[in-house]
C-alpha cells in the first residue's frame, strides 16, 4: 500500500470512527471535578475535550476531526478516581478502534494496562474495528486525588514516510466508571 492510498484509508476508517462513537453513545458528558489548583480533573475523559487534555499524559497524538486521537505504542493517563472508588473499586473503560489498513499490516494487537505496578489482565484484538478495554481496579489503587493508568500494545505501526507518527490505537474515550 503506498504512503498516500494508507493515509487515504486510515481517514475513512477514522470518519467511519466516528459515526461508530456517536451511535455508542461515547459523547456523553464526563463526571468533571477540579484539582487543588482548580484545573479540570475527570474521572472518565474524551480524548477531544481540550478541557482534560493535560490528563494525557505521554502517547497522545493531537485531536483529529474533533473527535479522537491516535495514540503510540505506549500512551499514559491521569485520572481522578470516580465518586466511592477508593471504597468500593471500579472500572477502567477505554473505547477504541483498530483502522482495517492498521489491522492488515500487524493482524492483532494486544493491550495491556497497570496502575501504580499492579498489572491489569492484558486483552488480545482480532478483528478491526470499535472495541471496549474494560477492567476491574481494586479499591486500593484508587487513593489520591489522580491516578496514572499506563497503557502498551504488543504491537503499532512504526513511522513511516506518509506519517512520521507512531500509530497505535484510535481512541475516544478513557476513564474509571463506579461500581
Amino acid at each position: 500500500m503506498t504512503g498516500k492510498s494508507r493515509m487515504t484509508s486510515l481517514a475513512i476508517v477514522a470518519s467511519a470512527f466516528c459515526l461508530f462513537a456517536a451511535s455508542c453513545g461515547m459523547n456523553k458528558t464526563p463526571a468533571v471535578a477540579t484539582d487543588e489548583s482548580g484545573g479540570v480533573m475527570a474521572s472518565m475523559i474524551h480524548t477531544a475535550d481540550p478541557a482534560v487534555a493535560r490528563q494525557l499524559i505521554a502517547g497522545w497524538h493531537p485531536v483529529e476531526h474533533n473527535a479522537w486521537r491516535w495514540t503510540a505504542g505506549t500512551f499514559s493517563v491521569a485520572l481522578r478516581p470516580p465518586p466511592g472508588g477508593s471504597e468500593k473499586g471500579a472500572v477502567l473503560t477505554l473505547k477504541f478502534s483498530i483502522p482495517e489498513p492498521v489491522f492488515a499490516q500487524l493482524k492483532g494487537i494486544t493491550l495491556s494496562a497497570d496502575i501504580q505496578g499492579s498489572k491489569l489482565p492484558p486483552e488480545k484484538y482480532n478483528e478491526a474495528g470499535g472495541h471496549s478495554y474494560e477492567r476491574e481496579v481494586d479499591a486500593k489503587l484508587l487513593n489520591g486525588e489522580s491516578v496514572t493508568v499506563n497503557f502498551s500494545l504488543d504491537k503499532f505501526l512504526p513511522p513511516g514516510a506518509a506519517d512520521r507518527r507512531e500509530l497505535g490505537l484510535v481512541v475516544s474515550a478513557v476513564g474509571f466508571e463506579s461500581k
